[in-house]
């Protein structure tokens, strides 16, 4: 993976990340202010008493049972003999229609006429009583254990009966239980409580005119806010990529120790072989490493990196692998070669590629040996290839082989010096070596990569 794709997987590995963490950290925030929000809702006569079907997050019903019994409530001695109220017993029915929790709920009912309040079960009332021109209010834990001592509230008794009179305008706050036998709160998803009371009212009459404030908070756990499964997503994603990740790093670093040991015994095997063709003369002894060497910083300034950079290097040591057949004399030869024997000599470009030839795992490894000799205007050799013709590893050995025969000195003459080298490649521009890669070579010396007497 190149260094610009890496950084674009890392980054793009980090933001997912801090995406999971953020919405995580929203989810719990969100789900915290849900929890603590207090949701109200007022519910007016006929919606209140209709037992249609309603909507909504939390919706309460109250629904009179049919009335079995009356009494008589004369409280002016008028003589009244046949009972004159009726007894209803109000359900409220209350419906939790979302997947979270009521936490818990009060509501508050206040009447739209007189009434006699007689009992209710399971939860608390916080009654406020009009009376005497004095706002009585009282907190009553349980309706049923109802004692006219201990509170001050406005209380009659007819037959031994508690009754609580209260006005139109007169309200109670019901307070849910959460004993283990009452259990009105919470409210678990989809599920409901029936809280009720029994009142008296007057023969005819019914409370459909009161109104009722609910008050309640739900409990949402974490699980249940959508976005936490988005952070739970990210991050099991996250999570896997890391993993994946650390097991191919570490079978990539193994790969890469092997692939290391495998290079290592592949240079030293080529370098052994080389080793042979350089000492047919001592004059070029190091020769073929040499132009290895110059030919990978040729192509690193060419952007060459890795695998491929050692690829170039392997071929770029194995250029000369052709010598091996030219006889000694004539490689050690001081004067001037016959044509018979230059024609010998040129032979070995030909037969380096016909050796390489059989190099598969090596890709292209016969192109230096067998073009190294070719020049860039054509009048080369084995075959005359010219300019861009002529493969880019070939070019690149053909100037990294040239400055080291003239850096070096040879059983025909000595070694020229820098001033006559750096000449040599700026007049060979375009004739013998591509100008691109003579420029490169002489970078690299101007930079000081490559050394050099004066």
């Amino acid at each position: 993976m190149k260094k610009g794709q890496r950084i674009k997987v890392e980054f793009l590995f980090v933001i997912t990340l801090v995406l999971a963490i953020v919405l995580l950290d929203l989810s719990i925030v969100k789900t915290n202010n849900y929890n603590n929000t207090v949701h109200s809702d007022v519910i007016a006569g006929p919606q209140l008493f209709s037992p249609e079907e309603k909507t909504g997050n939390l919706t309460i019903t109250a629904v009179a049972r049919n009335s079995t019994w009356g009494k008589i409530i004369d409280l002016n001695n008028e003589g009244i003999e046949e009972n004159n109220y009726q007894a209803y017993t109000y359900d409220f029915f209350i419906n939790n229609n979302t997947g979270d929790e009521v936490k818990d709920f009060t509501f508050r009912l206040t009447f739209g006429n007189d009434v006699y309040l007689s009992s209710a079960w399971n939860g608390a009332l916080e009654i406020h009583q009009f009376a005497d021109g004095k706002n009585n209010i009282a907190y009553v834990p349980d309706m049923r254990e109802f004692s006219v001592y201990n509170y001050p509230l406005d209380t009659i008794l007819i037959d031994g009966d508690k009754f609580l009179p209260l006005k139109k305008g007169d309200w109670f706050t019901y307070y849910p239980s959460s004993t283990q036998n009452a259990m009105e709160v919470p409210i678990e998803p989809y599920e409901g409580t029936t809280p009720g009371i029994i009142l008296y009212v007057a023969n005819g009459e019914n409370i459909n005119t009161s109104s009722l404030i609910i008050e309640y908070t739900f409990h949402r756990h974490l699980q249940n806010e959508p976005m936490f499964w988005i952070a739970v997503a990210l991050l099991a994603l996250w999570i896997i990529v890391f993993l994946t990740a650390l097991y191919t790093s570490i079978k990539l670093k193994k790969f890469k120790e092997r692939h290391e040991r495998d290079n290592e015994i592949i240079n030293e095997s080529i370098e052994t072989f080389t080793g042979f063709i350089d000492a047919k003369d001592p004059y070029t002894n190091g020769h073929s490493k040499r132009v290895a060497t110059y030919t990978r910083l040729i192509a690193q300034k060419m952007g060459y990196e890795g695998e491929e950079l050692d690829r170039i290097y392997y071929i770029a040591l194995l250029h000369d692998c052709g010598k091996i057949g030219v006889p000694d004399h004539i490689l050690g030869k001081p004067g001037r070669l016959t044509d018979e024997e230059f024609e010998i000599i040129k032979s070995h470009t030909v037969r380096g590629g016909e050796i390489l030839s059989s190099f598969k795992s090596l890709e292209n490894a016969g192109e230096g040996a067998l073009f190294h000799h070719e020049r860039f205007d054509g009048k080369g050799y084995p075959e005359g290839r010219a300019g861009k013709d002529i493969p880019l590893i070939a070019r690149m050995i053909c100037v990294a082989d040239s400055f080291d025969a003239m850096n070096t000195n040879r059983v025909y003459r000595k070694k020229l010096s820098k001033q006559q080298i750096i000449e040599e490649l700026e007049n060979g521009k375009g004739t013998q070596f591509d100008p691109e890669i003579a420029d490169i070579m002489l970078k690299l010396i101007s930079d000081g990569r490559i050394f050099m007497d004066n």
